[in-house]
């Protein structure tokens, strides 16, 4: 089954499902996805709906992001391991940020940059929409808790985390002395600009349920700019896998339905060559997609204001 959430006039919003590759059905009484996670009988609701509901074309709806506003969207970092060379020292355990749900947009709609925003350019990414919610989740017990996947663009600025770092002496205690403090030079940056900027993440249009998705670690993901192929990867490189993040992100934070997790970037260049990080969409525009087999294709416009 794919879901998703579509636009109605100025400010209203109302679930759909996929009836066929051209039609989808309206489902009654929801305004986003997680609006369906928090009703137990939203299954039977959703199938009346793709039976006999009324009927749209999915070339004319205006989309929204699957999940409006998710209580949580956390993403791991640098979880691609078709280029490990990259790492020059790191944790052997999921790394995660979290990028603010403001920061969302739906398939379609802009991009939205500045010249002082300096060099942003995609990621694609996919990503896992919880279902059922809870802590200390075991990697067995990981599965029953994902709704479906979908796919987000986590949108980074290199120039914005450049300018958000700080080279600094952190204070630590000395291991000699437990009345003293030491200074360790150290590095830090704070992604809120960089990762968290509004409209630095696309995603959808579809959640498509976990059901349709046998194995989310055999996924083709590609990313284009332009119509050109700057990415071609596979979930097949992710350093960790669905439910060894959800077990462990679970530890820390309390999952909850609609929570979102963005699973890593995929960085295998393409045989047409590239490489995201060479897509500067502040200074080329134009128009970004990501593409994963069995999801979907997410397409979002560029405009410089």
């Amino acid at each position: 089954m794919r879901v998703g959430t579509v636009r109605r006039g100025a400010t209203a919003t109302a679930v759909v499902v996929a009836v066929d590759e051209h039609t989808a059905a309206v489902v009654p009484g929801y305004q986003d996805v997680a609006e369906t996670l928090a009703d137990q009988g939203h299954g039977d609701t959703v199938a009346r709906a793709r039976a006999r509901g009324e009927r749209v074309l999915l070339a004319e709806v205006r989309w929204a992001p699957p999940i409006r506003r998710p209580g949580k969207v956390l993403c791991v970092a640098l979880n691609n391991s078709a280029n490990p060379q990259r790492i020059l020292s790191g944790p052997r355990t999921p790394a995660m940020f979290t990028k603010p749900s403001s920061s969302l947009i739906g398939h379609g709609e802009e991009i939205r940059l500045r010249d002082d925003y300096g060099r942003v350019h995609p990621e694609p990414e996919l990503a896992v929409v919880i279902g059922t919610g809870g802590s200390d989740i075991g990697v067995p017990e990981a599965w029953s808790h994902v709704f479906g996947y979908t796919i987000l663009n986590d949108l980074t600025s290199p120039t914005m985390r450049a300018e958000d770092t700080f080279h600094y002496r952190a204070v630590h205690p000395d291991p000699h002395d437990p009345a003293a403090a030491r200074h360790v030079e150290s590095w830090v940056s704070y992604p809120a600009r960089y990762k968290g900027t509004d409209t630095f993440g696309p995603i959808g249009p579809w959640v498509v349920t976990a059901d349709e998705v046998p194995d989310p670690h055999t996924l083709r993901i590609r990313c284009r700019h332009n119509g050109l192929v700057v990415t071609d990867d596979t979930t097949a490189n992710l350093r960790f896998g669905v439910a060894e993040v959800i077990s462990f992100a679970s530890r820390y934070l309390a999952l909850e339905p609609g929570d979102v997790i963005a699973m890593g970037t995929a960085l295998r260049p393409s045989a047409e060559g590239g490489a995201v990080q060479n897509v500067d969409l502040t200074r080329l525009g134009g128009t970004v997609e990501v593409e994963i087999d069995g999801i979907g294709l997410l397409a979002n416009p560029v405009v410089l204001r």
